[in-house]
């Protein structure tokens, strides 16, 4: 376990968990042991985490001067530990009451920062106060939970100022996105871990000036991810938005199911938020109530394309066409819900996957784009170039499954074992589809009025491709081309996928 002194001798201690970049996590509770956070869900895999114990709790030792417990006294110490690391700027992470803490490092320190997370953050430090309306209905969303009638009346003399032991312990479910033994077991552990000496100091008197950090906060140049629960009481998803107002870059997030906890809640869904965020080449946006997480190239005023991926791939599939076109295009590819990094909902379909192309051609200002799909992306372009003739400029269907019955039907498929970085419901919703598709997919393929580039991939495909050319034969003025690669064309042949795409134009 490492440790340093920090401005006034005392000995603090931080634990480094993961590999790769370093990530600078500060607990909350207010002045809970850092233990709680554990590998924040996983997190550690990307980033290597340092998990500071702030002054008197956990393994780091009591400080001679009580009085350093404030809030605003501690802000000292984390930037003794960005010295000691040896690192001019670091990324900072901060969870509850920590929230306040990393508000006020980044008023005092903003040239120490490269980017800030703040996850169910409190706000005193801001001067937002708590509203008990908002705490009341998020409280109501779990009126359907067994323990709901139980844990209220507890909840409700916490409101009214009486915070004991008794009462905080049998309010605790409220916190959790759900009540199981994961959860039970790491609430059990708070009394222990916490101080409670410096938790009462901790928002002393004179901690907070929130005027002056409010007005620092408006010209912080950093990046900032605020992340809510959206079931989460203590800073809920408005008050969360409010704050991240603040931040001229800033990035809001609403986990869903998630309480004060999320990583405990729904450890994928927090770390694809925070691993986007974290990656400089990824952007994400909030896309027809979805966050949709992508990737940028090329010039911003360049004519814009758009590449959308495949079941069970992400934006990473096309690096190699997207770096190539970007010589001439500003183009985008981003990762279609339950896939890489944009949220993943549980429910799936090929309308739903047309929804968020047409969102994000919205969000982003695309109308008129070239959209380049393939596969089950090929799809989703084509349904949406149906629905919508006007938005897409021109349009590239790249081995779609053609709307025509499998035959013979795909059987159930089982999960493989091991973790995926799509969601599984992805599989059997779309197999559903493609053996029993919408009949208005092909009956309306003559709607199509953008021009059309349908390439086939060849005998070696498991796209039938007299089937293809069919479809290619519905959609007015529509080319058709086969290059001999299989299913992956862009994949296995780039050279000649990219000589199609200038020969109709695009590139």
């Amino acid at each position: 376990m490492p440790t340093f002194q920090t401005y006034d001798g005392t000995e603090l201690a931080y634990h480094v968990m993961g590999e790769g970049a370093p990530l600078i996590c500060l607990p909350g509770g207010p002045m809970r042991a850092g233990a709680y956070l554990g590998d924040l869900g996983g997190l550690g895999d990307g980033r290597q985490l340092i998990v500071l114990d702030l002054r008197g709790t956990g393994d780091s030792a009591v400080p001679d001067d009580l009085s350093t417990y404030r809030c605003d006294r501690l802000v000292d110490d984390v930037e003794a530990l960005r010295r000691h690391l040896g690192t001019d700027r670091v990324d900072l992470l901060a969870h509850s009451a920590a929230g306040d803490l990393a508000s006020l490092y980044a008023a005092r320190y903003p040239q120490s920062l490269r980017s800030l997370i703040l996850v169910a953050p409190t706000t005193r430090a801001v001067g937002f106060p708590f509203v008990e309306r908002e705490a009341r209905e998020a409280a109501a969303l779990r009126r359907s939970e067994p323990w709901y009638a139980q844990a209220l009346p507890a909840l409700e003399e916490v409101w009214a100022g009486r915070l004991t032991d008794e009462l905080r312990a049998a309010s605790r479910p409220f916190l959790y996105g759900r009540w199981d033994a994961a959860a039970q077991a790491h609430a059990a552990l708070s009394p222990r871990q916490i101080n409670a000496e410096a938790a009462q100091a901790y928002y002393g008197h004179g901690a907070f000036d929130p005027a002056e950090t409010v007005a620092a906060l408006r010209t912080f140049a950093c990046p900032v991810l605020v992340l809510a629960g959206e079931y989460d009481g203590v800073t809920t998803p408005d008050r969360a938005a409010e704050l991240a107002a603040l931040f001229p870059k800033s990035e809001f997030a609403v986990q869903r199911g998630a309480g004060h906890f999320p990583w405990l809640d729904d450890p994928g869904a927090f770390v694809r938020t925070v691993t986007a965020f974290l990656d400089p080449d990824v952007h994400s946006v909030q896309a027809g109530g979805i966050r949709l997480a992508h990737r940028v190239w090329g010039d911003p005023a360049a004519p814009p394309v758009v590449l959308v991926h495949g079941r069970c791939g992400s934006s990473t599939t096309w690096v190699t066409i997207a770096e190539r076109l970007a010589a001439r295009h500003r183009v985008y590819a981003f990762d279609f819900r339950g896939h890489g990094l944009s949220d993943w909902t549980g429910r799936y379909s090929f309308e739903l996957f047309r929804d968020d192309l047409h969102a994000f051609l919205e969000v982003r200002n695309l109308s008129g784009a070239t959209v380049v799909g393939h596969s089950m992306g090929g799809a989703a372009a084509y349904l949406l170039a149906e629905r919508q003739p006007g938005l897409i400029g021109r349009l590239v269907i790249e081995e779609a499954p053609p709307p025509f019955p499998l035959d013979p039907p795909r059987a159930p498929v089982e999960r493989p074992e091991g973790a995926l970085d799509f969601d599984w419901p992805v599989v059997p919703s779309i197999d559903a589809q493609l053996n029993d598709p919408d009949p208005a997919g092909r009956e309306r393929l003559g709607e199509i009025a953008a021009p059309t580039l349908v390439i086939g991939g060849g005998p070696a495909s498991h796209i039938d491709q007299e089937d293809l050319a069919w479809m290619a034969r519905q959609i007015p003025g529509a080319r058709h081309v086969t290059i001999d690669a299989g299913h992956l064309v862009h994949t296995e042949r780039p050279e000649e996928f990219l000589a199609a795409l200038r020969s109709f134009g695009v590139g």
